[in-house]
């Protein structure tokens, strides 16, 4: 008769090890990132990638990505807080901008000359307000962080924007309600188009200019139909900037080990923020010197009309403090609280 133990010693080991690889795959995480640009774009390549290497490397390959750029989940830019809340997607980059009213806390970081014009500076502020005064925006997520599109850029074709006056009559493409309101304070016209129809817009004579970060600039050729790129003096807050926000489904990372939750942590927050920041300071400095060696017009406004142009779109501030107020928020408090938080971190 045969030994028949040997087989079955055999099929218990194999049984083992089929337990065990089943474990070791239950352990491994993976993350769903979806974001609206191209897999070539700073974002991607500076902070996304970066990111997802770091938690798959502090978590032992325990947690991995997936990203999924410009929208290869479907839906639209405005659509991914809806996404990452349902859980679509895992982690998402969009802006509180595109969903008006979505996020009325947030909206005190889009006042015009509030904030430093640069990403580090401008993240750290943002940074700052939000943990002080903006969690309560952000209660169905996880937010990873917050940080500044940075100062928009006044491009025209052909005449220069030094003053509150030279606005008047122009039509520039907007890229925020809130710039939009800036823009119309100071008698000018703020068109709402795609930021890829900007450079045709500008070559047909549609629109005069576009109000743009510098890295945009080059990245979809305005720069090749535009001669004037005007800011303000580098000491003093940016005509206008936009908040973006990486967010996390707050199922997904509930459902991590503490072990996991940590990993997250460890790469998200401030440090997080400041990347993003440093990613586009990086692209603005890179662009800016780009557009004056091609030889277009790289000027500052001088104190004096910056101050006039402050005065003459205060009424934004104004309008915004009524609407936050009619919210039953303290729109007179958190428009001081973003002043005084941008004035901390100006020059740093």
């Amino acid at each position: 008769m045969k030994n028949i133990y040997p087989p079955l010693a055999s099929l218990s080991v194999a049984i083992a090890l089929a337990f065990g690889a089943s474990a070791a795959q239950a352990q491994q995480v993976t993350i769903k990132f979806s974001h609206f640009l191209a897999s070539n774009s700073n974002f991607h390549k500076g902070v996304a990638e970066p990111w997802c290497a770091a938690i798959e490397k502090d978590s032992g390959g325990k947690m991995k990505c997936q990203l999924y750029p410009a929208l290869q989940l479907g839906g639209t830019p405005p659509q991914l807080a809806d996404q990452v809340k349902n859980g679509v997607a895992d982690v998402v980059w969009t802006s509180p901008s595109y969903s008006t009213g979505r996020f009325p806390r947030t909206e005190a970081l889009e006042l015009p000359f509030s904030l430093p014009p640069g990403g580090v500076t401008g993240a750290r502020a943002m940074w700052d307000y939000t943990q002080k005064h903006g969690l309560e925006d952000y209660k169905d997520f996880k937010l990873l962080a917050i940080f500044s599109g940075t100062n928009v850029v006044i491009s025209t074709a052909s005449k220069p924007v030094m003053s509150a006056d030279d606005l008047k009559g122009l039509k520039l493409r907007s890229p925020s309600r809130f710039t939009s309101l800036f823009l119309s304070s100071l008698g000018g016209t703020p068109v709402n188009m795609p930021v890829a129809a900007v450079t045709e817009g500008i070559s047909k004579g549609v629109i005069d200019g576009a109000m743009a970060p510098w890295e945009i600039l080059p990245a979809v050729k305005i720069d090749e139909v535009t001669k004037y790129h005007i800011e303000g003096p580098a000491n003093l807050a940016g005509f206008s900037q936009t908040p973006f926000t990486v967010l996390m489904n707050k199922r997904k990372y509930e459902s991590l080990t503490p072990e996991l939750k940590a990993v997250i942590d460890k790469n998200s927050g401030l440090s997080l923020s400041e990347l993003a920041g440093k990613v586009w300071d990086k692209g603005n400095d890179e662009a800016r010197k780009k557009l004056a060696a091609q030889g277009n017009k790289v000027l500052v406004i001088k104190d004096a009309e910056y101050k006039a142009m402050v005065k003459a779109s205060a009424g934004v501030e104004t309008d915004w403090i009524k609407q936050a107020t009619a919210k039953n928020l303290d729109g007179a408090k958190l428009a001081a609280e973003v002043h005084s938080i941008g004035n901390k971190y100006l020059g740093k």
